[in-house]
């Protein structure tokens, strides 16, 4: 049973275009951005098994960590709301004169939040540091940053098995976009071959991220990390992407932002564009949703 409603399967949509034909590949979106109006795309996956953890547990705090823009904390707080949850977010970098609208919605949700220095923030994966949170806040159930523990593995790998009853072909590849990396482990943990489009500058140090989020799976997929998509690290854009984002909405009807999904779709068309995949390839790249980060004031 699904904690939070609306629930999947959400739909499969193909888009087509002269660059595809002329490629020869088949390409498919999956529309998790349309999975919940507010707990969003990949992290209603990656909450889904953590949030019954938490209720198995019997805690009744939630602590976790995120950025002024941070997608994880806005769907933390929705999530937390919708349950009867207190959630508490440690947000990186110095308290700023105006909130960006993500922290104010996570404040409308109820989420009590606490700014800290960037130096402090680096210490979220401390052993010793989670233990001097949970005693300063009374024992709270603590995520990691962007929702990714193994828990989060197995509700991203229900996707693959939704894809799989909705094709008519077998997906040869799954494209995502990359900031933690749980969402590409959880792709792989289901034996999906995977292309994952990091939005962080210097992103390698993600795909050890990843294999070792995978490490106790048996059989995995592959693993292709594209580090050069970034447009110069992450939240960074320039007028080039926005300029693909609008054509694309325009073309398909799907919105895209420019933090994960448009420099992953950007990604993945220069991709096609360049021959990068083998003439009657299948690829499904997944909507992670997100769309929130739109609003960057």
């Amino acid at each position: 049973m699904d904690l939070l409603l609306p629930s999947p399967p959400t739909p499969l949509q193909e888009l087509h275009d002269h660059l595809f034909e002329k490629a020869a590949v088949r390409l498919f979106v999956k529309r998790d951005d349309l999975i919940h109006p507010e707990v969003s795309g990949n992290k209603w996956r990656k909450l889904k098994y953590v949030l019954q953890d938490v209720l198995v547990c019997e805690k009744d705090t939630v602590l976790t960590f995120g950025g002024a823009y941070s997608n994880h904390l806005y769907a933390l707080a929705a999530a937390g709301k919708e349950l009867g949850l207190k959630t508490i977010g440690i947000v990186r970098g110095e308290k700023p004169e105006e909130e960006s609208a993500t922290l104010q919605f996570c404040r409308q949700k109820g989420m009590e939040l606490h700014f800290v220095s960037r130096e402090e923030y680096r210490l979220r994966d401390s052993a010793e540091y989670l233990s001097a949170l949970e005693s300063r806040f009374g024992a709270p159930y603590i995520v990691p940053e962007g929702g990714t523990t193994t828990l989060a593995l197995p509700g991203v790998a229900e996707l693959v098995a939704e894809v799989e009853e909705q094709l008519p072909t077998v997906a040869v590849y799954y494209c995502v976009a990359a900031g933690t990396g749980g969402t590409a482990a959880g792709l792989l943990s289901a034996g999906a071959d995977v292309v994952a489009f990091s939005a962080l500058k210097g992103g390698d140090f993600l795909k050890a991220d990843i294999l070792d989020l995978t490490r106790e799976i048996a059989k995995t997929g592959t693993l292709d990390l594209q580090t050069g998509y970034h447009f110069g690290g992450y939240a960074k854009y320039n007028a080039e992407l926005l300029g693909f984002i609008a054509d694309f909405k325009a073309r398909f009807g799907i919105q895209l932002e420019q933090v994960y999904t448009g420099k992953m779709f950007y990604g993945l068309f220069d991709m096609i564009r360049k021959g990068h995949f083998s003439e009657g390839s299948t690829i499904v790249a997944v909507h992670t949703g997100g769309l929130q980060g739109l609003l960057r004031k």
